[in-house]
């Protein structure tokens, strides 16, 4: 990709690391460009059923890249927002792996991921209302969609950090590590995702996140036009056939 941002893949898994550590990971029209070409590219392939996003250096995100902000750097990709991620996030699974800090767009990368694992050392916040900013890229919409309204209110009107053991407890992160295990525990859980068959994966997470606005009238409509290619799929097929001859199975997408 760059040298902003590093892709591996390895076992189904890819894992995508924002490389500044010298700015603690902040985000710049490079990182947001890098994250949005990796995204694009790993979207289609069949090797890669899941994705792990972290930060190099001990640290996960520390925002937006400020001193980039007053140089007209803007760390925003057409269609796909901030970062390259937080308008369009990826239709396979994605666990952020967080150490050090996950503040302000940092924060909001997070959010925009679908599994949390973070370290005890890590800490969460949205402080642009001390910088005279707002968190647009999705932190005050997503997080009073995921915690209780008052402790929602209480992060985004403070801007103080808040450790993830305390976020552990309002269903926030789903992990808490020893420092520096983050990443360890995120690959655990993205290899045990990625075993499983990637067109059932892929429609499992759009109903979970799209059926938030579905009426009661149409929910089980607009969840059988997602599902019910999977369960005529191939890959469908492999699996009855795998478990009844007591085999792994061997998944082609298809």
């Amino acid at each position: 990709m760059s040298d902003e941002v590093l892709v591996d893949v390895d076992g189904g898994v890819a894992v995508i690391t924002i490389n500044r550590p010298q700015a603690r990971n902040a985000v710049n029209g490079a990182v947001a460009r890098g994250i949005a070409a990796a995204l694009d590219e790993l979207e289609e392939r069949k090797d890669v059923s899941a994705y792990v996003l972290t930060g190099a250096g001990g640290t996960f995100c520390a925002g937006m890249d400020l001193k980039g902000f007053l140089t007209g750097d803007f760390p925003v990709v057409e269609g796909r927002g901030f970062g390259g991620i937080v308008e369009a996030p990826p239709k396979k699974p994605i666990i952020a792996a967080i150490e050090g800090y996950a503040l302000a767009g940092g924060c909001e990368l997070a959010l925009a991921c679908d599994i949390i694992v973070a370290s005890e050392e890590a800490k969460f916040g949205l402080p642009e209302p001390k910088r005279g900013l707002v968190a647009g890229a999705g932190g005050i919409m997503r997080l009073p969609r995921r915690i209780p309204y008052h402790i929602a209110m209480e992060i985004a009107l403070t801007g103080d950090h808040f450790p993830a053991s305390r976020l552990y407890e309002v269903g926030l992160v789903n992990h808490v590590t020893p420092a520096g295990e983050a990443l360890a525990r995120a690959l655990e859980l993205a290899k045990k995702i990625a075993a499983n068959a990637p067109l059932a994966l892929a429609a499992t997470k759009r109903v979970i996140v799209e059926s938030a606005d579905w009426s009661g009238e149409e929910m089980f409509r607009k969840q059988g036009e997602i599902i019910n290619p999977v369960f005529g799929s191939k890959d469908a097929m492999e699996g009855a056939a795998a478990f009844a001859e007591k085999r792994a199975p061997e998944w082609k997408g298809e």
